[in-house]
This record gives structure tokens, sequence and C-alpha cells, in this order.
């Protein structure tokens, strides 16, 4: 069950990564600002794609919030593809 919105989890990420926040990050949560739901598209893309690719560039975000915030966004990729099967 999803308790929070993807929305909600891009401002968390802002307002902790802050102004240190990686460039390659940028991008995704942008993207991540404006979807709701793990099951979304976002333009061509798929919101699991947008949050798989913050994921993999979001390595630099370090500290107990981003690792709570990186499993419930693992989590979220973990429930939407058993939904698919």
């Amino acid at each position: 069950m999803q308790t929070r919105s993807i929305r909600e989890i891009a401002a968390e990420i802002k307002s902790d990564w802050g102004d240190r926040i990686d460039n390659a990050a940028i991008p995704y949560v942008s993207a991540m600002e404006r979807i709701e739901d793990i099951r979304d598209a976002y333009g061509h893309d798929s919101a699991s794609e947008v949050v798989v690719r913050f994921l993999s560039v979001a390595n630099t975000w370090r500290g107990e919030t981003a690792r709570r915030v990186k499993a419930e966004l693992k989590a979220m990729l973990t429930l939407a593809t058993a939904a698919q099967r």
C-alpha cells in the first residue's frame, strides 16, 4: 500500500538534500515533483522508470533520511512490479 505520493517524497528529498543535490539527480527529482503514483506516466516514461533513474544517480545522497526514502521508493517499485505480473 502506497502511503505517500511520489511528489511528497520528492519534496522531502529536496528538503533534505538541499543545495548539495547532485546535478544528475535534479531532472529526476523535478519529474518526481509532478508524479502522484508509482503507476503514473511522466511524458513517455513511466513513474517507475523515473524513480529507477533517480535511484541510480542518488548515490551521493546519504544519511538516515536518504536510506529511509530510498528504501521507501524501492518498496514502491517492488510492489508495482509485482502488480504487473
